[in-house]
This record gives structure tokens, sequence and C-alpha cells, in this order.
């Protein structure tokens, strides 16, 4: 047995029953109404920190409602074309205009994957003769986007403002020689750690640089600033970000995403990304689905009240027990923990078979050896009972792991 069929082994995973990987074989139940954070993992019930739904509409009553109607409208196959094609309908329109509005641009344009959907964007908005200069812990979406680039590009040390200067004054050297741009790229908040950008202070950059700057707030559309518009809006910083992008995977918990910023920007992105100009439109009952949870999530804003309350109180409690929590300042809740592989598998294992907790484990080369990091995502259909039941389980697995529990008792993995 390899070491992958031995970690997978370790978390649970029936190897040769339904899959293999590491997350086993999920079932949600079918229930009439909000579904709330629980979920059957390998027969047993769970509860789940790892779901991409901040504000609990995946399954709310009304999205249901909207989702069913329109696949019975349209079906799933209507638009049938790429957009500049015949994929277009006055609806994809609209929550591109309601998109842009909401988060402080002129315009807006729908994409069918976020990941996908950022790659083609970095290659779109650059050529040989520009620049990225980018956060060294950017998403890997950015990453490959990067890595599309057949020009120069250079790294800034993670949320550092001043190595960041430094990249800008290479930089603008090299594209004061090829007659290039400068495209800056970081997140606005970073979905590991939780930390947010430094979107204000690299605003600030450009007095003294031209550059132009791309914010992935796919983590902070809907969660971050005082109507929910994203964290350039938390840091007073709308106009200064000048190409916005996020997902609708987190907040609004459906497929897809877009991009926003000033007209003439997004009319080229039009044109120029490959993804969309040669992919399928978003289906209709999913653009009429994000268009119900887009109304919820302006008009609802106790929905966003009631994820920051779980997040604060879920935090707190754990700094009170004496986790670290690392950097984090928005709602997504890195523990992190001293072990090595098989201690990280074997408490993650105890968490989920004999506490019911299931939440994502990250080791080593995600993070340096040694470390352990379980990342909890809070949403607005968590409750406090469930954030009291996950305090008491994380009180007893952190002295486990204290005591040398998991080190002693390895599980059978060969």
């Amino acid at each position: 047995m390899d070491l992958f069929d031995k970690i997978t082994k370790s978390l649970g995973g029936p190897l040769g029953q339904h899959q293999k990987w590491s997350h086993g074989y999920f079932s949600f139940p079918k229930l009439e109404g909000e579904i709330g954070p629980h979920m059957q993992f390998n027969g047993a019930a769970h509860l789940v920190w790892s779901l991409n739904n901040y504000l609990g509409l995946a399954n709310h009553p009304e999205v249901r409602e909207a989702d069913a109607k329109a696949a019975t409208d349209y079906g799933m196959a209507y638009p049938m074309g790429a957009r500049m094609m015949s994929g277009n309908s006055i609806h994809h329109e609209e929550l591109e205009n309601n998109l842009a509005a909401f988060v402080g641009k002129q315009a807006a344009f729908l994409l069918n994957y976020g990941y996908q959907g950022m790659v083609s964007i970095i290659d779109s908005l650059v050529d040989r003769n520009d620049v990225i200069v980018y956060d060294a812990e950017s998403h890997a979406c950015i990453i490959d986007g990067v890595r599309l680039h057949m020009g120069k590009r250079f790294v800034y040390q993670h949320n550092d403002i001043e190595s960041c200067r430094k990249q800008l004054e290479r930089a603008t050297k090299l594209t004061e020689q090829t007659g290039g741009g400068i495209l800056l790229i970081t997140e606005g908040v970073f979905g590991m750690s939780g930390a947010q950008g430094k979107l204000k202070e690299v605003v600030e950059l450009k007095k003294d640089f031209n550059f132009r700057l791309l914010v992935d707030d796919a983590h902070g559309f809907g969660t971050m600033g005082k109507t929910g518009a994203g964290t350039h809006e938390e840091q007073g910083v709308i106009e200064g970000v000048d190409v916005y992008f996020a997902t609708f995977a987190k907040s609004m918990a459906g497929i897809g995403a877009f991009v926003a910023a000033d007209e003439q920007i997004v009319h080229f992105l039009r044109y120029n990304m490959r993804s969309q100009t040669f992919a399928k439109a978003l289906p209709m009952p999913m653009v009429l689905g994000l268009k119900k949870r887009f109304e919820l999530l302006v008009s609802q804003p106790e929905l966003r009240e009631k994820l920051w309350t779980v997040a604060t109180t879920l935090q707190k409690g754990l700094k009170e027990r004496g986790f670290n929590l690392g950097v984090t300042n928005t709602m997504v809740t890195p523990v992190f923990l001293e072990g090595d592989l098989y201690e990280a598998t074997s408490l993650t294992r105890d968490l989920r078979e004999n506490y019911g907790i299931f939440c994502s484990i990250v080791i080593y080369p995600v993070i340096p050896k040694g470390l352990i990091l379980l990342r909890l995502i809070p949403t607005a259909v968590h409750t406090l009972e469930d954030v009291e039941r996950t305090l008491n389980a994380y009180s007893e697995m952190g002295e486990k792991l204290k005591a040398g529990y998991y080190k002693e008792n390895k599980l059978e993995i060969a």
C-alpha cells in the first residue's frame, strides 16, 4: 500500500467501495426547508465545518424554489451557445448590471467558473511586454494564470508592502524598456490563513507607481464590508481596485464567477477571454438561481450578521482555550497545531469518528513540516450550540495531542 493509500485509509476513505479519495463517502439528507451544516459521512452523522456556504443560501427555501422553477421553465440546456453567439439573455445581463452596481464598478461580466475565470482574466490582461507582480500566497488559480504569462513576473512576500514596493521598482524599470504595463495581483481574503490582503496599503503605492490592481475576492464578496460588497468596501478602497473578481461558490453557494471593472476593461474582456469566448454560457437555471441568491444577499443582512456572530464566538472560544489561529481577521478560522503526518491523520479521524466533527485538514507541503492546520469555515446556518460542541471537542483533542496520545496510538493504516 503506497503513502497515498495509507493517508486515504487513515482519513476514513473506504478504498474500493465508493471512491479512492481522502473524504470518504458523503450523503446529504433530502429535507424540506433549510438544511443545516450536517451530513452523513461513511454512514454516520457529522457536524461539518468545511462547507462553501457562508450565508447559508445553498438550501435556503427561496433559493431551492427558484432553482427548481428555472429548471422546469428552461431545462438545463438553455441558452445553447456562447454569450457572443446565441447564448445571451436579459437575465444574464441583469445579473451583471446588479453585481457591478453592488461592488461599485461600471460593468461586470459573468464567468462560467471561478478558477478557470481567473486564469483567463490574467491571460487576457497582459502580453509579453507587461510585468505581473503578485503576492506569494496567492490562490492556485492566480499562480496558474501567472504561469501562462510570456513576460516577466515578480513575486512579493505575503502581505509585505515593502517587498511589494521593491518588486514594483523592478517592474517599473523593466516596463520603461518594454513599453508595457504592470498588473499587480492580490487577494481580498486569503482563504487558508483568513488574513485580509492589504488592499489599502497597495492602493497607496499608486502614488509612486503606475500599475493596474486585480483583486481576487472569492472569500470577501458577500461577507466583508458594511453591505457585504467585499474587502475593498471593508477597507474603503473601492475606487482603487481596477479589476474586481469574485466567485459565486462561497457566499452564494453556486457555480460561476464574475469580474467587474470600468466599462472599457469589461468590454475588452468580453471579446478576449478565451475561456468565455469559446464556452457555452451559464445555464439559465443557474443564472436565475444566482439572481435569487444575490437578492437575498443584499436584502437580508441578518444572514451576514449571523455568520459573523458564529465566527467571532468560535474564534473567541478557541483563543480562550489556547489555540493558535494565526493572523486571521476574517470569518475564516484556521487552527494551527504542532504534530507530524500520522498525528494529523489520527486526530482528524478521532474528531470525525468519536466526536462527529468534520473539518478540513491541511498538512505539508501546503504548510511547513511539523505543523497541522485544521480550517473551520463558519456559516450562517451554524448555531451557537454547534460552536459549543466543537469547542468542547477541540479542547479534548488538544489535550490528547499535547499528551502524545496521537503519537502513541497510531491508527492501523498499513
